[in-house]
């Protein structure tokens, strides 16, 4: 009998091993006039060599890039190409050139497991540090200067498209070919045209310097001053820095590095924060990142169940004045928007997230059950809200935190031209059946496209509140949104047909759009009634790319066939044609 193969492994999750340039592709319908000339990226791990033998999670694999670039042609009008490409960090170099590593670092799944012994964890990091240190001095492989795999999201800043992960700096890769160009520490990347003057860099000298090179995987671009605002997370003191990124255009070009979040009291789990036009937001997880926690025998990350959550909120320019609100333990993965309103008092600022009540995920996607006291009877995730008050008004709580709609809510995205404002439109994944906070990785595929009219619930929701922390707006099931036929509906779903899965979609207005959501959502599918009776996608399996219509969630009304597959996989976002042009120069490729 074959071995089982873990489930990050097997079907449309299994890595693809071929890279391919600017492949042309066929289509069916149309393609709107606005697509011409952008592309669609999407990131995801794609391990470069798996080790069965050893632990996997489905954060650890080497990242890869998957884009169709809709080229224009003069005759025709438009030539869909398809292009991926590994993201070429200092782990998957020396991978590449010496594939016995396999894997560098230790799994994630390896630091998160209860049954992991102390001995098994400091064998797995002493490995690491020998392998890298060995690369260094030129022994094995190619230098390790960076552990990041650079495999969760891809965004523009500045002329600028980043690669990201939280273990290491964004690595900035070029359009529409997808290669990679090099580190971005903060002024510059590796591989631009450098100058004569001291750059600005995250981090500093040192082992301290290389773990507050540790950024979010989810830096958040202001579109009107294209300011980029990030953090860093670590396990040591003053474990969470901040830091803001000008556009170099900009008339008040201050970079701020690594400025102190004051009030983290340990290393703390953190994959996103909330940014508005005046504030950002940080977000206090009870899920710990500790190594010392192996000298009382327990995993280096650990989920309190009867710990707190807290938001510290403060203006976008001064950290160091952070109020804090607290709140009952969840898991917070992604926020949604943030936004700023102007009352008498003051100004209040307003949070959309999608909160788990537990941490199941984070298991489920190493294949591990999560330990029960980690688990609620009944596990949710959810399109959340929060209001927090003016910063003079006391005391100091949360004025509404209630869920929109129960259906479940991941990979939620707003169009990036109306981030930080109020908008009456947000866009996510669902599934008819399961929760991505339910503990079986079959649960998690999504086979429905969210269209939530956050301006409607919300204005239900503060005319008559829910209750606090657990209440809700609207109370239907998905399958009661999708039998509904009001035209009005706050919720509409796009459902693909059985056994077609999505990944996350994007948006793209229309140029003369006629309201808010009048334009398209783009996502990768895949149908896996290809894969064979044993569950394994055939090397001819292929995904496609779908057009949907926005306003109405119902009509595709373009298909892009892909030459292969693309496995499931994490964030992805639109680039359109004016990012791709102005890009800034390179001198280098990383090779």
């Amino acid at each position: 009998m074959a071995p089982k193969k873990h489930p990050y492994h097997a079907g449309n999750y299994a890595p693809i091993r071929t890279t391919l340039s600017f492949q042309p592709c066929s289509y069916e319908g149309s393609i709107p006039h606005e697509l011409l000339g952008g592309q669609y990226v999407r990131n995801g791990s794609n391990p470069l060599q798996v080790d069965t033998s050893r632990n996997f999670h489905w954060f650890d694999g080497d990242g890869m890039l998957t884009g169709v670039f809709f080229e224009r042609i003069a005759q025709t009008g438009v030539r869909p190409t398809f292009v991926n490409q590994y993201v070429r960090t200092d782990v998957h170099d020396a991978v590449a050139r010496y594939p016995r590593l396999h894997h560098i670092t230790p799994s994630v799944t390896t630091l998160i497991s209860p049954t992991s012994t102390v001995f098994r964890v400091m064998m797995e990091v002493v490995r690491a540090m020998a392998l890298i240190v060995a690369s260094l001095w030129g022994l094995v492989a190619r230098p390790i200067r960076r552990t990041s795999t650079a495999n969760t999201n891809v965004l523009h800043h500045d002329g600028r498209v980043l690669a990201t992960n939280e273990t290491g700096p964004p690595m900035r890769v070029l359009l529409p070919s997808l290669r990679t160009v090099g580190w971005f520490t903060g002024s510059r990347a590796e591989g631009e045209p450098t100058d004569e003057k001291s750059q600005p860099y995250f981090g500093g000298p040192g082992v301290e310097g290389f773990f507050k090179e540790m950024t979010t995987a989810h830096p958040h671009v202001d579109p009107r001053t294209d300011e980029m605002f990030l953090y860093h997370a670590t396990f040591l003191a003053p474990f969470v820095t901040y830091s803001i990124i000008p556009a170099e255009r900009s008339a008040n070009r201050t970079v701020r590095l690594n400025r102190p979040v004051p009030g983290f009291q340990s290393g703390k789990i953190m994959h996103d924060l909330g940014v508005s036009r005046k504030h950002t937001v940080m977000i206090d997880l009870p899920v710990s990142l500790d190594p010392f926690n192996l000298r009382h025998n327990r995993p280096v990350v650990k989920y309190d169940l009867h710990g707190q959550t807290r938001f510290g909120v403060f203006l976008r320019y001064e950290p160091e004045k952070i109020e804090w609100y607290t709140t009952g333990p969840c898991m917070i993965m992604h926020t949604v928007n943030t936004w700023d309103e102007e009352t008498f008092n003051g100004t209040q600022v307003h949070l959309l997230l999608c909160r788990m009540n537990g941490v199941a995920p984070l298991y489920h996607m190493g294949d591990l059950e999560a330990p029960k006291a980690t688990t609620p009877a009944s596990p949710e995730c959810r399109l959340y809200y929060y209001q927090f008050p003016p910063a003079k008004e006391f005391p100091k709580q949360i004025t509404h935190q209630w869920a929109l709609s129960a259906i479940p809510f991941e990979f939620p995205h707003v169009p990036h031209h109306l981030q930080m404002t109020q908008t009456r439109f947000v866009y996510g994944n669902s599934m008819r059946t399961g929760d991505f906070a339910k503990a079986f990785i079959s649960n998690f595929k999504v086979d429905c496209l969210v269209k939530i009219d956050v301006a409607a619930l919300l204005a239900r929701g503060l005319f008559d509140p829910p209750a606090q922390v657990d209440g809700c707006v609207d109370k239907r099931s998905i399958s009661e949104v999708l039998v509904s036929d009001d035209k009005d509906d706050p919720i509409k779903v796009f459902a693909l047909p059985d056994e077609w899965y999505a990944q996350e979609c994007s948006f793209i207005p229309r140029k003369d759009g006629k309201s808010e959501d009048d334009g398209w959502l783009v996502t990768y599918v895949f149908d896996e009634s290809q894969l064979d009776d044993g569950g394994v996608a055939p090397e001819d399996s292929r995904s496609e790319l779908w057009i949907i219509d926005a306003v109405g969630m119902k009509e595709v009304v373009g298909r892009v066939i892909l030459p292969q597959r693309v496995p499931y996989g994490m964030h992805g976002n639109w680039f359109p044609e004016e990012q791709i042009l102005g890009q800034r120069d390179i001198e280098r490729f990383r090779k």
